[in-house]
């Protein structure tokens, strides 16, 4: 077998060499941990391909430590819980928060048998993102966040997020969708002119998310609109993202005024991420975790001071920035520790490489184009002193042509 590690992990000394004995005889490996605290330094060591766990444990028990992997990017393998003493209740938790099975003790010997294969046959797991939004941080500010998400879970009124792009938007999306529901997200929008029914249909009991709804023309809206009103019937929880600012273009005439009142009568800002920069050492280090456990890089760690560059930077392209600067310092750093020259080297790259390596792989074109689009003109400004002129002589763009695009970006002048 070539994924055949197991991990099992339980406070009882009998049930560690029973559970042992048998999966050896049947060829797996096996490691033991006797606490969650031991549990915690072998899955920061390596990734097994299977974890058996424990619910009651004295230290930090199986749920907590389940959550805690899942928060932090760790929990990529099948983990089946254990519990002598379990409810219902407790299975489902485990199962919501991304557990694979869950087995009651005394555990039948073929139950054990079955279950382990079925678990190993899954492979790999990817963390459901419905369950924390730790992906964002863990400061006030992401904390204030998550309390207002879910204030707002288990209403039916649709649900506007703004935000600066690639502020991880998603993710609170993700924490609103309801497990085993329809989770509906178009590529494009098109379809809201002409079957916005459709779109319903498909998400009949689920979520529908739209995005960057900012940028659509007449007869999308128009359709949204009619959309809007037949939610109920279908009973989909609507949710909306937009970077620009829906005030401003009903303001100029662009977006029209009955949908601007319906979508922003809930409306929740995600903060850009140089408004809670106390996170960014941690998401940092997340994301190079998840890109030594997916294989992609060898172990790696950074430095205090590299982590204190990547704090003080403003990140004009969030998290997704953050994330690609991060994969890339991972995949070219030359020895086992970043190094604040490392950091300081691909922050001052040359603005429009820096701005495309930036840019993550896994968003639609459009998506990807405005986040590109912001980093460049953000760093022209910057280079510039917020001379505009000059801006838009190296942009290539007229003026007015480039103000316009600015205000569309979401992207402040200084004064001028």
């Amino acid at each position: 077998m070539t994924n055949n590690t197991i991990l099992v992990v339980d406070d009882e000394i009998g049930i560690r060499e029973l559970l042992s004995e048998i999966l050896r005889d049947e060829g797996y490996r096996v490691a033991l941990a006797e606490n969650a605290g031991q549990a915690r330094n072998w899955r920061n060591q390596t990734r097994p391909d299977l974890v058996l766990l424990d619910i009651w444990m004295p230290d930090t028990d199986g749920i907590t430590l389940l959550k805690e992997w899942a928060g932090s990017g760790l929990l990529t393998m099948p983990v089946v819980m254990m519990s002598g003493h379990g409810t219902i209740d407790t299975a489902v938790e485990a199962t919501r928060i991304g557990a694979f099975g869950y087995l009651e003790k005394p555990i039948p010997l073929q139950k054990l048998l079955s279950t382990v294969g079925r678990a190993l046959r899954g492979g790999q797991v990817k963390p459901p993102s419905t369950l924390s939004l730790t992906g964002l941080g863990k400061g006030s500010m992401i904390a204030n966040l998550k309390k207002r998400l879910e204030q707002v879970a288990n209403l039916k009124t649709p649900l506007l997020l703004t935000g600066e792009p690639g502020t991880g938007m998603e993710l609170c999306v993700r924490f609103l969708h309801r497990p085993n529901t329809p989770w509906v997200e178009p590529e494009t929008l098109t379809s809201l002119a002409d079957t916005p029914f459709a779109l319903l249909e498909q998400a009949r009991g689920g979520l529908l998310f739209l995005k960057e709804i900012g940028k659509l023309n007449r007869l999308e809206q128009k359709g949204l609109l009619l959309l809007l009103g037949k939610l109920e019937k279908y009973n989909v929880r609507l949710v909306c993202v937009t970077s620009t600012p829906l005030v401003d273009l009903t303001a100029q005439g662009a977006y029209d005024p009955r949908l601007y009142e319906i979508l922003s009568s809930l409306c929740i800002n995600i903060p850009a991420l140089k408004a809670h920069r106390e996170d960014i050492p941690e998401l940092a280090s997340q994301i190079l975790s998840r890109s030594i456990e997916s294989g992609e890089v060898s172990l790696r760690q950074f430095s205090t001071a590299a982590l204190n560059a990547l704090r003080n930077y403003d990140w004009p392209g969030n998290l997704a920035q953050l994330t690609g600067v991060v994969r890339s310092l991972a995949l070219t750093c030359t020895s086992d520790e970043i190094s604040i020259d490392d950091v300081l080297q691909a922050l001052a790259s040359p603005m429009s490489a820096q701005a495309v390596s930036s840019v993550p792989l896994n968003i639609p074109l459009r998506e990807a184009r405005d986040l590109f689009e912001k980093t460049y003109f953000d760093r022209l400004i910057e280079q510039e002193n917020g001379n505009m002129t000059r801006v838009a002589e190296r942009s290539g763009l007229e003026r007015t042509h480039l103000y316009r695009k600015l205000k569309l970006l979401g992207i402040k002048l200084r004064n001028h």
